[in-house]
């Protein structure tokens, strides 16, 4: 019988060396402090792996947790959290994903899963209520993701996936782990399961836990089943509608970011508009860029693909045939695709970065990390510093695609190069290339060019995981000026950000926690949350421990990287944003004060209780609950 409801209380250990597989009771304590999803990955992962782990050996692991609302049809509660020590950054990683697995692990009575040491060949986990076995994927191991899931499928019928490309079996640092349709992208996961000979995870479930107030919970999922779709009463904040990004994705508001804002990083984060975009604007016939998905949406768009319990889906699943890049399927492709592929490497071709898109899904790259490195590749060809047989000239399509090819076989001195992503790459060719390497912790930015959005270059900089915009989702309150309890911020100012930011990076860490879509976050925000957890729970949290609880699991991720090492010099921004002014557009002449930074960076540690080197107070660790870090980590009197 489950310990609690809402869950089961049990995580399911597998040790990929000896082949032992365990089931461990989880305490109503850990539930409630730490919820579910990156809560407990967190919470495992500072607890099981140290500064002396190496990304890529045995000890690091590899923890798989549904968030705590993921299972009874809460709308849009659909986020699994995947945790590792990063091979990326080194340092805390993390990446969340719709993923059906996470519910199907939940109904085959696991609220947690931890993987850890190294097969000695290749292996596939399959779970099925409490049937757990490891088998053999040798004959898996070389396919892509597409041709894994379809193989295991045959076998295991009904089963959900988490499955490696070639990508992640060749090591690449780009790669991610392609969940049927989902990708849980940065941070190097799908490299992780390849050092641990992990070609997928499968499960199917037979059962939910029960929860706490089944007649309220049908109540609230009927309210904001509503609200999501546009149909109830609540007044979206933001930017967009509560059904725009439904019609266009997550893309939707890319013309407002290129034109109106000048947000939208271009050619290696060299300018922050597209410009062949951009001088069309005398003609409104012709104004939208191909990239935009308010152009490409109703010619290519074929059904939608969503993440389980979606309500609000912004799946566009994009279909072409005959193209000059062959037959194009794939879901997608997303706003960070259509920057990373298409903006910095300056290709305004949707077909070009749709099959680019399917290439990376399928060999199991991260779309982002690989995008980002070929445009450092090309700033790098453009400046004469990097000789190779491509032509890497900003805005080549077919070059843009070969080179994302070698990527993923890590194939001739180009694929070997990149394969690891711009920075390691930036150090083995040298030359200079190192400055218009554009990352923080050394993980690429997502698409907000933070000269023209200064409060995202401080979210940037300071997010445990490295360069990330869903850490705060900042943005929704910089591009519209108001957002939650916060009015009248200017995107233009870097002052009086810390507040804000810190609220908003513990209101998302909830989010996180429970597994709740993002795009509700301007529709239920705390509110809406603590009602569905303490209807599942029983809990009965406020909105202050609800939130404190979010605080408490960010404070740990920042622990975590003190314990490795990171400080405030790795509370940084790329030199490009600092020492250059965007050069034209509708940001011309912005850049990032240095001086103006560093003091925002002052408030923002005081805001949070560390000290000025970035380090939490042993108090504050207290203050959250968290003993063991303040008495490794912390700083200050005892």
């Amino acid at each position: 019988m489950p310990k609690h409801p809402g869950y089961w209380g049990k995580k399911l250990r597998i040790d990929l060396s000896s082949g032992e597989v365990k089931k461990e009771d989880l305490s109503k304590e850990f539930l409630k402090k730490y919820l579910g999803g990156t809560g407990f990955t967190t919470k495992v992962l500072y607890d099981e792996v140290d500064d002396n782990t190496d990304p890529l050996g045995p000890d690091n692991v590899l923890i798989i947790a549904p968030g705590l609302l993921v299972g009874p049809n809460v709308p849009t509660a659909s986020k699994t959290t995947i945790g590792f020590k990063s091979p990326v950054t080194g340092g805390y990683g993390k990446s969340i994903v719709g993923a059906k697995l996470g519910d199907q692990l939940k109904r085959a009575g696991y609220d947690l899963l931890v993987v850890e040491g190294e097969a000695d060949s290749p292996t596939v986990v399959v779970i099925e209520d409490e049937e757990v076995k490891l088998e053999d994927a040798t004959d898996l191991w070389g396919l892509d993701t597409r041709e894994t899931d379809e193989e295991i499928k045959e076998t295991y019928e009904g089963y959900s996936t988490a499955a490696i490309g070639p990508a992640g079996e060749n090591l690449s640092r780009l790669a991610m782990i392609e969940c049927e349709d989902r990708q849980a992208g940065k941070g190097g996961g799908g490299t992780v399961m390849g050092a641990k000979n992990l070609k997928a995870i499968a499960a199917k479930g037979s059962e939910l836990p029960p929860v706490h107030d089944e007649e309220l919970l049908d109540e609230l999922n009927d309210k904001w089943r509503k609200e999501t779709t546009g149909r109830g009463e609540t007044e979206v904040s933001g930017t967009g509608s509560a059904t725009v990004d439904m019609q266009y994705g997550t893309g939707e508001a890319l013309h407002v970011k290129n034109r109106e804002i000048g947000m939208f990083p271009t050619r290696n984060w060299q300018s922050s508009y597209f410009k062949k975009a951009y001088d069309k604007l005398d003609d409104p016939e012709t104004e939208r860029i191909d990239l935009d998905p308010r152009k490409w949406v109703d010619i290519y768009r074929q059904g939608r693909r969503p993440c389980p319990h979606c309500t609000k889906p912004c799946s566009q699943y994009f279909v072409a045939e005959d193209t000059p890049y062959g037959d194009i399927a794939v879901d997608g492709p997303e706003y960070e695709t259509q920057y990373s592929l298409g903006g910095a490497t300056e290709v305004d071709d949707i077909e070009a970065v749709a099959k680019a898109n399917e290439i990376c899904d399928r060999t199991g790259l991260d779309t982002m990390t690989t995008g980002m490195t070929i445009a450092w590749a090309m700033e790098a060809y453009e400046k004469g510093l990097l000789e190779t047989d491509l032509d890497l000239e900003f805005g080549n399509a077919e070059a843009m695609l070969e080179a994302t090819r070698r990527i993923a076989a890590k194939e001739g001195e180009l694929g070997e190069l990149l394969a690891d992503g711009p920075v390691e790459a930036a150090r083995k060719l040298g030359k200079g290339s190192e400055k218009f390497t554009i990352h923080v912790k050394g993980m690429v930015p997502a698409g907000f060019e933070v000269r023209g959005i200064k409060g995202m270059a401080l979210a940037f900089a300071v997010a445990p995981r490295g360069a990330d915009h869903l850490t705060s989702c900042f943005y929704a309150l910089e591009m519209s000026g108001s957002f939650w309890d916060f009015e009248n911020y200017d995107r233009t100012k870097m002052a009086g950000k810390a507040v804000a930011l810190k609220a908003m990076e513990d209101l998302m860490t909830i989010y996180d926690m429970t597994g709740m879509c993002k795009f509700t976050r301007g529709i239920m925000y705390d509110e809406g949350v603590k009602e569905l957890v303490n209807a599942v729970t029983g809990f009965d949290l406020s909105n202050s421990e609800l939130l404190a609880a979010g605080e408490r699991v960010y404070n740990l991720s920042k622990a975590f990287n003190t314990r490795e090492g990171f400080s405030r010099e790795d509370d940084q921004l790329p030199e490009r944003v600092i020492q250059e002014e965007i050069p034209d557009g509708p940001s011309k002449g912005e850049r990032i004060s240095a001086e103006e930074f560093q003091r925002e960076l002052d408030r923002y540690y005081t805001v949070r209780g560390w000290n000025e080197e970035g380090t939490p107070l042993k108090n504050t660790l207290r203050e959250l609950d968290l003993p063991d870090p303040a008495k490794e980590v912390g700083v200050g009197r005892e």
